[in-house]
């Protein structure tokens, strides 16, 4: 009976610690994944920014800009995808909608992102755009991989559409949460105009035409929580200006928007709330089940060698019996 608790211990063994290797290296690289449905919003400020106002061509100082940020994912367009590239992909619409203080448009600018849904590394496909602009992104963009890793990334910006490196600046608490801190610097760089403009009857053409050019320089920063690559806090130091051109008049260039650009404080809890939970699920498939497991195995595969080693029978007992003497002759 014994002999078969053994056995029994040690088929558990061998099962746990193979499974320990198998749920972190198999199971969770085919089970993490952005779901294709997804939907979110976040919103950032900018206060006392500088805002051109379009009236008067001058730029002027703000109590507020406001920049709403949506992602929306559609599956239909993402299943279409799928059947062409054999992966798991994710489609996600977005815009970006930036308001002054008196709630009026000063730009919004759409952007379609596909991606993979497992490695959040792009996937080119029929459709990929930013401001009905075709592009062809290269590097992460809005989320970093699941198990983020303490070295630079590729990001794409999509303001100069191009890719950049973020680079890793350390690893700080961020309001109880271990995050890592990326950072990139977009030097000025000359960008299109937005294909809808805050004036009515004046298009990005109309303002082209006059020899006008927008430029932008930013630095990004993110705080990125490693386990699920969600970024729980984002700023930017933005800055946008007209140069040259009619219509400037004699003047070189001004200020269009400048601000530091930071997510509302209503939006802070909620993200670090949201990957605390998520954050749990991740740790639990590439850490504490892992690690459990295998401890697990250890500890059954030490109690099988212990219940075989008593179930063995000793050897035969030495005879008691005394042992008779020989006759002594006379």
């Amino acid at each position: 009976m014994r002999r078969r608790a053994g056995l029994i211990l040690l088929a558990l063994a061998v099962f746990f610690t193979a499974l320990s290797p198998l749920l972190r290296w198999y199971v969770f690289p085919n089970l993490a994944k952005i779901p294709a449905n997804q939907y979110q919003e976040m919103v950032l400020e900018a206060k006392d920014a500088t805002l051109l106002d379009y009236g008067t061509m001058t730029a002027r100082t703000v109590p507020k800009v406001t920049i709403v940020q949506t992602l929306k994912g559609d599956v239909e367009a993402s299943e279409k995808i799928e059947k062409t590239t054999d992966r798991d992909v994710v489609v996600w619409d977005g815009l970006s909608y930036v308001q002054g203080p008196d709630g009026e448009m000063v730009s919004r600018i759409p952007e379609r992102y596909i991606f993979d849904a497992h490695t959040q590394q792009p996937v080119h496909a029929e459709g990929e755009m930013v401001d009905g602009d075709p592009v062809k992104r290269e590097g992460l963009e809005f989320k970093w991989p699941f198990l983020t890793e303490k070295r630079d990334y590729e990001y794409f910006d999509a303001q100069a559409r191009i890719t950049a490196p973020i680079h890793y600046k350390g690893t700080q608490d961020f309001r109880g949460v271990e995050v890592y801190y990326f950072e990139q610097t977009i030097p000025w760089t000359k960008v299109p105009f937005p294909r809808v403009m805050p004036v009515e009857g004046i298009t990005r053409e109309t303002v082209a035409g006059t020899g006008t050019t927008r430029w932008y320089t930013t630095v990004r920063k993110f705080w990125v929580e490693p386990a699920t690559g969600a970024p729980v806090y984002g700023e930017e130091i933005h800055k946008e200006e007209l140069r040259g051109g009619t219509l400037l008049g004699d003047r070189e260039k001004v200020t269009a928007f400048a601000g530091h650009v930071k997510m509302r404080e209503d939006y802070i809890e909620h993200t670090v709330d949201l990957v605390k939970s998520q954050r749990l699920l991740v740790l639990l498939m590439t850490s504490y089940l892992p690690w459990g497991f295998l401890g697990l195995g250890l500890l059954l595969l030490a109690l099988s060698l212990y219940v075989e080693a008593r179930g063995r029978r000793p050897g035969e007992p030495k005879s008691s019996r005394p042992t008779e003497s020989e006759p002594v002759s006379a």
